[in-house]
């Protein structure tokens, strides 16, 4: 069953880094791969800046080795991992990479290697926005009680471009009931409940896919949920 809902804008920004990406334990992680030796006096800020020192100890395509070997452990092959070393200094693996699953870690491991290396990787862009959405009925929301992203997109989809590229790579699982890939084109995704007809949404996702959201004041559009 279709909802219908007005949907108000109320941030767009540009972000270089995910929130809660990287945190003291990984910087461990990471200076003990490298062999970095006693951390224990280091402070929290030396810890981040001890990781990216030491991963400049290496040319760039080892330390994206290194973190891609942290990141996917054995999720990927040794044969994908020397490729993508490679690849990742001119390409945006985490735009183009086939398995959407992985796209966030390949934007948090390009993020921190562009830091450390100044800019020789490619510049990581995300988004952060927030929506307002308001349902005409008083139990409109509920469609978004179960696979949250998957009607959220839905909805946001009807304020861009009819041509715009999640449309077109998934006109399919927009308009059916299994939209199984919108958790992987929303990665990080939450929401406060003002009232029974209306909800604000905060979502990161990759340039890639919302870039035309910022043209975007507000707009009326209908949404159904996934079937459970």
């Amino acid at each position: 069953m279709k909802a219908s809902f007005n949907v108000v804008k109320l941030k767009f920004v540009s972000i270089q880094e995910l929130p809660n990406s990287w945190n003291q334990q990984k910087y461990l992680d990471l200076l003990d791969l490298m062999d970095y030796g006693d951390t224990s006096e280091l402070t929290p800020e030396e810890l981040k800046e001890m990781c990216l020192m030491s991963l400049t100890d290496n040319d760039p395509e080892d330390a994206a080795k290194i973190v891609l070997e942290y990141v996917f452990k054995d999720r990927l092959s040794n044969g994908q991992i020397e490729n993508l070393s490679s690849e990742m200094l001119d390409e945006k693996i985490w735009e183009e990479y086939a398995d959407l699953s992985l796209h966030e870690e390949f934007f948090n491991v390009n993020q921190l290697l562009y830091e450390a290396f100044n800019g020789k990787f490619p510049h990581p862009e995300a988004i952060m926005f927030q929506v307002k959405v308001t349902g005409t009925t008083n139990d409109g929301i509920s469609v978004f009680n179960d696979f949250s992203e998957s009607a959220l997109i839905r909805l946001l989809v009807k304020g861009l471009p009819k041509n715009t590229l999640i449309y077109r790579l998934f006109e399919e699982q927009v308009e059916g009931e299994d939209f199984k890939d919108a958790k992987d084109i929303i990665w990080q995704l939450t929401s406060e409940k003002k009232s029974d007809k209306e909800v604000i949404f905060s979502v990161i996702s990759s340039a890639y896919w919302f870039h035309n959201f910022k043209y975007v004041d507000s707009f009326g559009g209908t949404t159904h949920a996934d079937k459970v």
